[in-house]
């Protein structure tokens, strides 16, 4: 497997917490693997990591093989990193298409590209029809993808995705998931963090489980929620796939 990202022992304190405690993991290209894990056990803050919003303590971050830990993050989109956060907020004077351009001009200042290219991340996300509407007239699942449009006209190789299914009802889930399977297909790697393992379980080809910022686990899903350590601190003894 040829890794497009590698984290290797990787921390982050804040004080004397220790958010991220010695993680490693490395991400195969074009495929969809998933970051579980209960809250505060540090997956939010490796998304930071990764992204370049900030440095670690210790570790080193490598994507492609060129260490990325010290970079911003504006560099690090550059290199092909974008990311998505949990609560979505467009800019709600400008329309759709106007709020995807926005990524576009992480790597281009042509309005015409990215303009064309912001309609194509619409287009992969199924919005292409409410291109010209109001922000404050999508419904939230329609944000979510907005939020993915706009980190997909940045012109990823790996795209972060953070808790993007949060708040759906299961049909508006199970149409993100098709969105994100194809994008897969097109070899667009993904790492996203999600908590309804029957979406893990679909979508994932590989999964990290982190607890108290320590990894506990890896593997694939049928692996991962077999192991007892994982059904301690997280699924629960009960849990049945």
């Amino acid at each position: 497997m040829t890794s497009l990202l590698e984290v290797r022992s990787l921390s982050r304190s804040f004080g004397g917490l220790v958010a991220v405690n010695n993680v490693s993991f490395a991400l195969g290209a074009g495929r969809i693997t998933a970051l579980i894990g209960p809250n505060g056990a540090g997956k939010t803050t490796c998304f930071n990591l990764v992204a370049g919003a900030m440095r670690p303590t210790s570790g080193q971050v490598f994507f492609e093989g060129r260490p990325i830990e010290n970079m911003p993050p504006e560099a690090v989109c550059r290199m092909g990193i974008a990311r998505t956060f949990q609560i979505v907020r467009p800019m709600r004077d400008m329309s759709v298409l106007e709020n995807a351009m926005v990524g576009a001009f992480s790597w281009t200042s042509s309005v015409g590209e990215a303009r064309s290219k912001a309609y194509e991340s619409l287009e992969n996300v199924g919005l292409a029809g409410k291109a010209d509407a109001r922000t404050d007239q999508l419904t939230l699942p329609d944000r979510k993808m907005l939020e993915t449009a706009k980190a997909l006209s940045t012109r990823p190789k790996l795209l972060l995705l953070d808790e993007v299914m949060a708040g759906l009802r299961p049909t508006e889930a199970a149409s993100v998931v098709r969105v994100l399977q194809r994008l897969a297909e097109t070899g667009l790697t993904i790492l996203l963090v999600e908590h309804v393992m029957r979406i893990v379980m679909e979508i994932a080809s590989r999964v990290v489980v982190l607890h108290h910022g320590t990894k506990i686990a890896e593997g694939s899903p049928a692996e991962v929620v077999a192991d007892p350590k994982v059904l301690e601190s997280y699924l629960g003894t009960g849990f049945h796939a």
